[in-house]
């Protein structure tokens, strides 16, 4: 796939051991994180909202607005990730626009998810 292949390229390899968290819900954020192998746990304010696997990503709403992590990342397996940071995240969506759609595609989907949960 071309747009795992330009990710790559620019992207800085990340490996987190069972049981790391790597993202803080309230900290600032500081990049987007592309799961090559290894599974995580999303949780806010406590309650788990997703599991993600690989080819999944996060850490893109913080990348975007630049606002603090709006989730807890918590590694279930030893993971290894592809990490991008905000200059290099931006560069790649000028580059490959179809990487801005499914960014979009996923961003809207964990918004519907997150507003069907809080009204449920």
């Amino acid at each position: 796939n071309r747009e795992l292949r330009a990710i790559a390229a620019v992207a800085k390899d990340v490996i987190h051991p069972e049981g790391t968290v790597i993202a803080t819900e309230g900290d600032p954020g500081v990049g987007l994180f592309l799961i090559v192998d290894g599974e995580a746990e999303v949780t806010i304010g406590g309650k788990r909202m997703a599991i993600l696997r690989r080819g999944d990503f996060f850490g893109e709403i913080a990348l975007l607005d630049g606002g603090p992590r709006s989730a807890t990342v918590t590694a279930r397996s030893d993971m290894r990730l592809l990490g991008l940071t905000e200059w290099v995240f931006r560069g790649l969506l000028q580059e490959h626009p179809s990487i801005a759609v499914k960014t979009l595609e996923a961003m809207a989907g964990r918004l519907r998810a997150a507003t069907q949960a809080a009204t449920a």
